[in-house]
């Protein structure tokens, strides 16, 4: 019985750093894209990288790109921040009962 719950607070341990992982990814893609559109913001000329070539593009289009990748970044960084949270909850009682199983085989 004590394996099995070792093994699920491993799982858990790898779900977490997992999330944990596709957050920061996720901050720094937030970063970047506030970066840009403040770049956008104080600059009269947009272009857009297509593949291998940059081409004039329409800075309100571009801002209105921008701020709509923000947007979905931040439902997915608030979605992931929720995954981590009960994620740290099911660890928590993952622990509780690995260590209650240690004091019962020690006794």
């Amino acid at each position: 019985m004590a394996s099995a719950n070792v093994s699920q607070l491993q799982l858990l341990q790898q779900n977490l750093e997992s999330i944990q992982l596709q957050k920061q990814q996720l901050q720094s893609q937030l970063v970047e894209l506030d970066s840009a559109v403040s770049e956008l913001s104080s600059t009269e000329k947009s272009y857009r990288i297509i593949g291998k070539i940059m081409v004039a593009a329409s800075k309100d289009k571009l801002q209105k790109e921008l701020q709509e990748k923000k947007d979905m970044v931040k439902i997915r960084l608030n979605n992931f921040s929720k995954q981590e949270e009960k994620i740290k909850q099911n660890l928590q009682e993952a622990q509780k009962a690995v260590m209650e199983e240690m004091k019962k085989d020690g006794q």
